[in-house]
């Protein structure tokens, strides 16, 4: 007769809740030690960064400049999540094309802000888990469940050097819900977020045009003036504006990809002014 079980009696006390508590916790353990990289070979590899910064060895190795300018904000008629497209390491740009957006699934969205390949790499994973979830519990998952899954992704790998700094917004049975998700496992809930260098510029806009009842028309036009005066005024974003609505039915993108310059003189031309002036 097997015994084992009163080696830990307190698993007597613990309730349904206690008990899916806990297998959920050691199944994320387990996918992210399936799923996880290798680390710096030194004795402690969660302060690897933060070392080599502070002995010196690697003058300005580890001082990322970054930029970015992404926001989402949530109104009567679902979430519209609008980016820019320019990456840059400093006054350096390698890229005016990058998609910022991370479709998920049909029904969610991520945001990159911090280093791409941190971003890109975590969502696109979280896009696995999520379909995994949907597989195994025959329902999508919940807005908020999959921001829990990489805040605690994040939370993991806090003091890893991880430079992210997402938002997570989607539609699910409770309604649009919009999340924000940073490289140390921080997860907050909110109606209006912008992060990255441009954010002070976008939520200038953003704050004097909000309002909960603004129509879709409006809630696009919103978004992208936010953008593109965030790009006017940060030189770390650029490129193109995009922009997606986040509805009942899922989202669409509103917006696929229109250049700030064009933006710049349409704004000037409206305003009867030369452009040049602004």
């Amino acid at each position: 007769m097997d015994l084992s079980f009163l080696d830990q009696p307190e698993q007597f006390s613990f309730t349904a809740k206690d008990r899916a508590r806990q297998e959920e916790h050691d199944e994320m353990e387990e996918l992210l030690e399936e799923n996880s990289f290798a680390l710096a070979p030194v004795a402690h590899p969660e302060r690897f960064c933060a070392d080599i910064k502070h002995n010196g060895s690697a003058p300005g190795l580890m001082d990322f400049k970054k930029g970015t300018t992404t926001l989402a904000f949530v109104f009567n008629e679902g979430i519209i999540v609008a980016v820019d497209s320019r990456a840059s390491m400093g006054t350096y740009i390698s890229s005016q094309s990058v998609r910022k957006v991370i479709e998920i699934n049909d029904f969610l969205l991520g945001t990159m802000a911090g280093g791409a390949a941190d971003c890109s790499f975590w969502e696109r994973h979280l896009a696995k888990l999520c379909r995994l979830h949907e597989l195994r519990e025959k329902e999508r998952i919940t807005v908020a469940a999959a921001s829990n899954l990489l805040a605690n992704i994040f939370f993991y790998y806090r003091g890893y050097g991880l430079s992210c700094g997402t938002m997570v917004a989607g539609w699910d049975h409770r309604g649009p819900s919009l999340y924000f998700v940073d490289d140390n496992g921080s997860r907050i809930k909110g109606e209006r977020f912008s992060v990255g260098s441009g954010s002070p510029y976008a939520y200038g806009v953003l704050d004097s045009g909000y309002r909960k009842d603004l129509t879709i028309d409006e809630a696009v036009e919103l978004g992208r003036r936010s953008i593109y005066h965030a790009t006017h005024r940060d030189g770390a974003s650029g490129g193109v504006v995009r922009v997606y609505h986040v509805h009942k039915d899922g989202w669409t993108r509103k917006i696929f990809a229109e250049d700030v310059n064009e933006i710049h003189w349409q704004y000037a031309a409206a305003e009867g002014r030369r452009g040049d002036d602004m």
